[in-house]
């Protein structure tokens, strides 16, 4: 986008202005669940560019959890990303050894592994805000009843077979839960996504290990690259070929003020944040 010109006076006005603007911003505390982002001063990013709107949105990594009655995964963690406005809430999916499918990013729950502990054993585990543990049909049937987006990560399993099985139910249960049209899928597993495209070819899928080239991508049929922040900052150019391709961008997990505007600058569709609350107030200040 082409700014319109300014006068040198005017110019250096709105910089001083915009400059003084930035400078409030978010600090997150992730020390507690119960901790909330709170303004600090002390940041102005290297470039503010006049008269730039940004389209990056906001994806929150694991749901809104860093704010009062929140926890990681948790149902309060995606009811409270609808009601920020957030674009996304990302959760991730393992199954247990009875493959019931639950919310959890780590293995192990209570030192038990998930996937070798049968459904029952697990089910009471009490996450940070006093939750129980959720299923993904819990989550879904949540989420339908909010305005957002859900980017569901399919985990990877140790044990053979478990990955594939996930992809299988994971589906079945967005079906059952006519939830198609609103969860939009990842996973670093090759497998486990060429498997989702191949069984829901109209869903999004992205990958996520940063490893391939957006065009080679493609050809398998991914609709998007959602990459940590190390690959594009070694491989920037991905960002503008996946486009070409027609592919979203999305960048993870992106928690450093400076780094957020650098990717804004490069006009990456989605940034993942464990500072969702931080990145919406960043893209509000252009």
């Amino acid at each position: 986008m082409i700014a319109r010109p300014y006068s040198k006076t005017t110019t250096r006005l709105l910089s001083v202005l915009g400059l003084l603007t930035v400078m409030m911003t978010v600090a997150v505390s992730c020390s507690d669940g119960d901790e909330e982002e709170v303004f600090d001063d002390g940041f102005v990013p290297s470039v503010l560019r006049i008269g730039y709107l940004p389209s990056t949105r906001v994806v929150a990594h694991r749901g809104f959890w860093n704010t009062k009655g929140s926890a990681e995964n948790s149902l309060a963690a995606l009811e409270k990303a609808a009601e920020e406005g957030f674009y996304a809430s990302e959760f991730d999916v393992r199954l247990t050894s009875d493959s019931v499918p639950v919310i959890s990013h780590d293995t192990r729950i209570q030192k038990l592994l998930i996937e070798t502990t049968p459904y029952a054993r697990i089910r009471d585990t009490e996450l940070r805000n006093g939750e129980r543990l959720p299923t993904l049909q819990e989550y879904l049937k949540k989420g339908k009843n909010l305005n957002i987006r859900m980017v569901l990560e399919i985990k990877t399993h140790m044990q053979s077979g478990y990955d594939l099985r996930a992809v299988h139910i994971t589906l079945a249960a967005v079906r059952e839960a006519d939830m198609e049209n609103w969860v939009e899928y990842i996973s670093f597993s090759l497998p486990v996504c060429r498997e989702i495209i191949r069984l829901s070819p109209r869903s999004s899928v992205s990958y996520l290990t940063g490893d391939m080239a957006p065009a080679k991508l493609k050809e398998m049929g991914f609709t998007g690259i959602d990459y940590p922040y190390e690959a594009l900052k070694i491989r920037p150019e991905w960002i503008q070929e996946a486009k070409k391709e027609g592919m979203t961008v999305n960048v993870w997990i992106v928690n450093n003020l400076q780094m957020m505007y650098d990717f804004i600058l490069r006009d990456v569709d989605f940034i993942t944040t464990d500072r969702p609350a931080t990145l919406k107030e960043l893209l509000k200040r252009y």
